[in-house]
C-alpha cells in the first residue's frame, strides 16, 4: 500500500524496474551493481538474517492489518490426519481413527467463522498451518460458510504447500519458525490443539509457555481428543513431580466436539 506521505520520493519498485533496462555491460552485469533490496543472493547472506526476520515479521502483519483482521481462532493439528472417506488410505489404525477429527475441524471452523461474519469477518477468523490434514479442515470449514480464513505455511521437504481452502490473500510462506508461531498467537482469541506430532506439540507447549509465564494473555485453550491428549502426555505426572503447578493443569480443558468447543468460547469472558 503507497504511503502518500512519501509521494514527492521517487518509489522503490520504479527504480528496480528502471535498473533493468540499463545497458548490458561488465559494470552492470557485476553483483555489486545490483540494488540492494532487489538482489536475492545478497537478501539471503548470513549477515542479512537480522533483515530477513525482520521482513518475515513485517509482511503478513501488514497484510493482516490491511485486510482488517482484528483477532483470530488457531487451529493447531496433525497434517497426516485424513478426511474420513479418505481414512482406508491412513498409514495406521490410529490414524484412520482420529480421522473424525477432520470433521470435528471442518465443523468447528465453520460455526466460528459464522460467528466471525456477524462481525463484518474481522473477529474470530480462522488461522491455521494451512497444510493438509486438520490444517486443511479448518481452512474448508471456514470456506463453507463463506468467510476468508489464514494459512501460515512454512517451506518443508514435504507437506509444505498450502491447500486450496486458504483464502489466497491470507497465504503466508515462511522461513522461520519462531516468527511463523508469533504470527498465530498475535491476534489469537481462542487456541484449538487437534491431535498431531512433533509440529502440534511444538506448537502448542509454547503457546501453553506463554500464557502460563503471563507472556500472553490467557484465552481459551483447548484440546480435541482426552484419550489422545492423556495418552501423550501425562499431564498429572508434571504436576505431582512440582515441574509445573497444578493451576497449570487449568489452563486448558478437553473437549471432543465443535458443539462443545463453540460454548466454551461463547462463554468465555470477554476482557
Amino acid at each position: 500500500m503507497k504511503d502518500d506521505r512519501l509521494s514527492q520520493f521517487r518509489d522503490a519498485g520504479s527504480d528496480r524496474s528502471t535498473a533493468e533496462l540499463v545497458p548490458d555491460t561488465p559494470q552492470t552485469r557485476a553483483p555489486a551493481y545490483r540494488l540492494a533490496f532487489a538482489d536475492p543472493d545478497f537478501m539471503c547472506r548470513d549477515e542479512l538474517r537480522p533483515v530477513r526476520l525482520q521482513l518475515e515479521l513485517l509482511k503478513p502483519e501488514m497484510a493482516l492489518n490491511e485486510h482488517g483482521i482484528q483477532s483470530t481462532v488457531v487451529l493447531f493439528g496433525g497434517a497426516r490426519i485424513p478426511e474420513p472417506s479418505q481414512k482406508d488410505t491412513a498409514r495406521t489404525k490410529t490414524l484412520a481413527d482420529l480421522s473424525r477429527y477432520y470433521d470435528e475441524a471442518r465443523k468447528f471452523a465453520r460455526l466460528m467463522t459464522e460467528k466471525s461474519l456477524t462481525r463484518d469477518g474481522r473477529e474470530y477468523v480462522i488461522a491455521t498451518g494451512g497444510g493438509p490434514g486438520v490444517m486443511e479442515a479448518g481452512n474448508r470449514g471456514a470456506a463453507d460458510a463463506g468467510g476468508a480464513s489464514i494459512g501460515l505455511n512454512i517451506v518443508l521437504p514435504h507437506e509444505q504447500a498450502p491447500n486450496e481452502y486458504v483464502t489466497p490473500g491470507l497465504c503466508f510462506n515462511f522461513h522461520y519458525f519462531a516468527i511463523r508461531k508469533m504470527h498465530f498467537l498475535m491476534r489469537a482469541r481462542a487456541i484449538c490443539v487437534f491431535p498431531g506430532g512433533f509440529g502440534t506439540l511444538d506448537e502448542m507447549f509454547e503457546a501453553l509457555t506463554l500464557i502460563q509465564t503471563d507472556r500472553m494473555k490467557r484465552v481459551p485453550f483447548l484440546l480435541f481428543g482426552a484419550a489422545f491428549w492423556q495418552g501423550i502426555i501425562n499431564w498429572q505426572a508434571l504436576s505431582e513431580a512440582g515441574t509445573i503447578s497444578a493451576e497449570d493443569l487449568d489452563l486448558f480443558q478437553f473437549v471432543e466436539t465443535a458443539d462443545e468447543a463453540m460454548q466454551i468460547i461463547n462463554d468465555w469472558p470477554q476482557g
